[in-house]
């Protein structure tokens, strides 16, 4: 087996999986600290080393909170789980597991980014154990990301100090460096660089999302599939995005400055990481720290640029779950008046027969369907509209997946937003949950089909059994396409949704498209 490798800066020594078959490098550097004068910059390339590196544990994690501090918290219980994780500002390393013998095999490669709101998250989490994917003949990387202040800060003197860099995009830059890595290294992995599928989730689908649209990245290589799951990035209605304007970037790191007393970059620079690690928080989270529409990385808004085609015309295999959050932007109708106003302004002269299908004529039943119906889920619906966009400009290789098993634990959240992460990843007996045969039935399906996508573009192919796994179509416009995934079904999603919801598809197919 694999167990020493030779990158463009040294020999790493990886060891071997609970599969020996399987060999995980963890913690390669793939660019310089970024601390000192490097910190707010952009990634430079990881110095050289002599002898072998031993890579068997991850490096520590990117500056954040402290994982686990807050016990009912659902993300806490789930995989956030240590609060001695080892962290630091120095935390550009990537990991790498393969099934490569030699490094002369050409495997598919799979380049993972996590999410966490772009203010916290890393590659160590339980569920992104790479092994069952690389049992599957993938070469699985995952890359580490500065992430809250550290990582999208914009501020005039950073502005002035690189005229000609890229602004509150230094955790997005990271990603981009970590691809260039698997360009040039993947390959004495035994990985191709030829075949490369970025995907992530939440926040990491944000992160792919931008990596998809990015100008930077346009006729580079870079990747040749992607996946985006939990519906992160996608914005649709009108509704409020993640994405930062420069100006709100600058005005942003300017009132960061003022709040916390640092009178300049130097004395931002010169501060201690924990400090700055703490005042990046205690400032705010999403709509402070977030990619930034800079004008070089990014020239516009991500969903912009999908909505209007501005994108590599590659295989995309997206979706999210059922437990998504409810119309983003908006609250959901509690009260039988709320869905009056809801169906006016959202169905103009078909606004009755909306509320015919709702049967919902009290207070009590409007708030049991509007947070159960999928008609009402912001990030489904923006799933929706993207797929009917990719299927009328042409594009093939659409692959949408509606995630919905019941999950089981004492708290019964339904599908949680990125619950399919011990799905996908077939990392269920990690988690504390009671999950049954029929879960890991589940699980392993899902992986199948993942790699199958990242191999091929195309995510059909036999179980392990050797019989076909229930047909993934590829939406068209004659076929629209969506695969339930649920633990007692796999299949077409027409096949058990409400006449409501089927309302609201049809209501986006052929109305609000007209307005693209």
């Amino acid at each position: 087996m694999l167990r020493t490798a030779l990158t463009e800066n040294g020999t790493v020594r990886g060891i071997p999986g609970a599969d020996p078959r399987i060999t995980a490098f963890k913690g390669i550097p793939f660019a310089k600290p970024p601390v000192g004068k490097l910190r707010w910059r952009a990634p430079e390339p990881a110095e050289d080393w002599e002898g072998v590196l031993d890579c068997s544990r991850f490096a520590p994690i990117s500056m954040q909170e402290i994982p686990g501090k807050d016990p009912d918290n659902i993300y806490t219980r789930e995989w956030h789980v240590d609060p001695e994780i080892p962290m630091s500002e120095d935390c550009l390393y990537l990991n790498v597991w393969t099934p490569a013998r030699t490094g002369e095999e050409r495997y598919p490669v799979m380049v993972w980014f996590f999410g966490g709101g772009f203010n916290c998250g890393y590659t160590a989490e339980m569920e992104f154990d790479g092994e069952r994917i690389a049992r599957r003949g993938i070469v699985l990387v995952s890359v580490n990301y500065r992430v809250g202040v550290f990582g999208f800060l914009t501020h005039p003197e950073l502005m002035e100090e690189d005229p000609d860099g890229c602004y509150g995009n230094y955790g997005m830059l990271d990603q981009r460096a970590g691809l260039e890595w698997v360009q040039k290294n993947i390959g004495r992995f035994g990985g191709d660089p030829e075949n490369v599928t970025i995907f992530g989730q939440s926040a990491g689908a944000g992160s792919v999302i931008c990596q998809l649209t990015s100008p930077m990245n346009a006729g580079k290589g870079l990747f040749h599939k992607a996946i985006f799951q939990s519906g992160g990035g996608l914005r649709a209605y009108g509704q409020g995005n993640f994405m930062l304007t420069l100006k709100e970037a600058e005005q942003n790191g300017i009132g960061f400055f003022e709040k916390n007393g640092l009178a300049s970059l130097k004395q931002a620079r010169d501060t201690d990481a924990k400090t700055i690690c703490r005042m990046g928080i205690d400032f705010g989270f999403i709509n402070k720290w977030s990619p930034t529409v800079d004008g070089r990385f990014l020239t516009e808004d991500p969903s912009d640029a999908l909505a209007a085609g501005r994108y590599p015309d590659i295989p995309l295999l997206f979706g999210c779950t059922g437990g998504e959050y409810e119309l983003r932007g908006k609250p959901a109708p509690e009260t039988v008046e709320d869905l009056e106003r809801f169906a006016r302004e959202k169905f103009g002269d078909e606004w009755e027969e909306f509320l015919r299908l709702c049967h919902a004529d009290t207070d009590d039943a409007v708030r049991k369907l509007t947070y159960s119906d999928d008609a009402f889920k912001g990030r489904f619906m923006n799933n929706v509209l993207f797929l009917w966009q990719r299927m009328k400009a042409g594009y093939d290789g659409n692959y949408m997946y509606y995630f919905n098993p019941e999950i089981p634990g004492w708290d019964h959240p339904g599908a949680f937003h990125s619950s399919e992460l011990w799905f996908m990843f077939e990392t269920l007996a990690k988690c504390w949950r009671p999950f049954t045969g029929a879960h890991y039935d589940l699980a392993r399906k899902m992986c199948n089909y993942w790699t199958n996508f990242a191999r091929t573009g195309n995510p059909n192919g036999l179980d392990q059994d050797k019989t076909e796994m229930p047909e993934w179509k590829s939406s068209t416009p004659d076929e629209p396409f969506i695969l339930f995934l649920g633990e007692k079904y796999i299949g077409k999603y027409e096949n058990c949704i409400s006449e409501l919801t089927k309302f609201r598809m049809r209501y986006v197919f052929e109305r609000l498209l007209k307005k693209v």
